[in-house]
């Protein structure tokens, strides 16, 4: 059996926390032992502990834009020490044959495996284009020969940071999965929970977007291009929070749609942890994130409850949706050319349920859980 360290940089219930979960939770547990180091309290800690898994809260070293100030690297110093005291006194209990970093924005994994000759994997979620400096940092980590491999999670990924490094390094792409949810909502639970969560008719298309309200995820382009839309059974619905000490993020989405005069059209509720029955409530999937997806575990949610994508055609999102297909692809960032495709979705309830249906085909064949935890179980076994 392998002793696995997982280290991940938060403990909420978004893409790379939940890739996390669905990979333990279908670990292979007569031949992988996982513990797991997070930096805070969580829904994710409690999905984990509700396994029996082991979860260690400590500092993971992230490496953030604004770090580079005294205070900022003094606390990072800090962070240093007292994560690697943890780690130290794991290590001599566990004796870990494996640490993974489950993301770029863990250090302390990739720093305690290289001083103590651990090996160690980075699966790297993310698409960095600035600043520039942390970009170049990355680069060099992730082509050291500290990692035994590094598991990218699209070919988006892989070749953003291959083109950024001149070194050669083993390297593996492995797709996310997800669970497929089999319960179904009834009609009158449906409508009900259309209505309060909503405050929607049950003939209203509802257009959703569900995610971190964030500078990139898109928010502000998709409700301008719905504010293009000169329909009246529509209703546009926003599902998700802004990360920690971002507020203004949603502070400026609630500004603009009580400014484009939408309040009785749009609607943003917090992050749901009962998603899969939010994505029956939805009729069309929007992925408007203005800078490239690395992957885009969000359009396969959508994909496996039946629902039609339309997403930003780059990054990892093209390797997920099909256009013309699955859902429909739109000029990256282009407001009137989103405002088109949505108006073919919302005129053509035949295209949404033939994309559903295809989606859903597609996610089956290619984004499961199985398929994604298979995957990766190889690769520990191989190390």
């Amino acid at each position: 059996m392998k002793n696995i360290l997982f280290i991940h940089q938060s403990a909420e219930l978004y893409g790379s926390d939940k890739t996390l979960l669905l990979l333990i939770k279908n670990l292979d547990k007569s031949k992988f032992y996982p513990i797991v180091i997070l930096p805070n309290e969580g829904p994710l800690k409690k999905e984990l502990e509700n396994e029996s898994i082991k979860v260690v809260i400590a500092p993971v070293l992230k490496l953030y834009r604004k770090m580079f100030s005294p205070k900022n690297l003094l606390g990072f110093l800090q962070d240093f020490q007292s994560g690697f005291l943890v780690l130290r006194k794991l290590n001599k209990e566990y004796k870990f044959d494996i640490i993974y970093s489950n993301t770029l924005a863990v250090l302390l994994g990739f720093f305690f495996a290289k001083k103590n000759n651990i090996n160690h994997v980075w699966h790297v979620h993310e698409i960095i284009e600035s600043p520039k400096l942390i970009r170049k940092i990355f680069s060099y980590l992730i082509a050291s020969k500290t990692n035994n491999v590094v598991v990218f999670n699209s070919n988006a990924t892989a070749v953003f940071w291959k083109e950024k490094s001149k070194k050669t390094y083993r390297s593996e792409i492995v797709w996310n999965g997800l669970e497929i949810f089999k319960e179904k909502l009834s009609d009158v639970k449906r409508i009900e929970l259309k209505k309060e969560l909503f405050n929607s008719r049950d003939n209203e298309i509802i257009i959703g977007l569900v995610g971190r309200i964030s500078r990139w995820k898109g928010q502000q382009l998709l409700l301008k291009s719905f504010k293009k839309l000169n329909k009246e059974n529509i209703r546009l619905v926003f599902i998700g929070s802004p990360p920690p000490n971002q507020d203004e993020f949603l502070i400026e989405l609630n500004d603009n749609i009580k400014s484009f005069k939408l309040i009785d059209k749009v609607q943003i509720i917090p992050f749901q942890e009962k998603i899969h029955e939010i994505w029956q409530l939805i009729d069309i999937a929007v992925v408007p994130s203005i800078e490239p997806e690395p992957f885009g575990l969000v359009a396969v949610e959508a994909m496996l409850a039946n629902k039609p994508v339309i997403a930003a055609n780059h990054g990892g999102l093209t390797e997920i949706v099909v256009n013309n297909e699955t859902g429909i692809l739109f000029k990256p960032s282009d407001v009137e050319n989103l405002s088109n495709a949505l108006g073919i979705l919302i005129d053509s309830e035949e295209l949404r349920i033939k994309y559903g249906i295809k989606g859903f085909e597609r996610a089956l064949n290619n984004f499961t859980v199985e398929s994604y935890s298979n995957k990766i179980q190889n690769i520990l076994q191989n190390i």
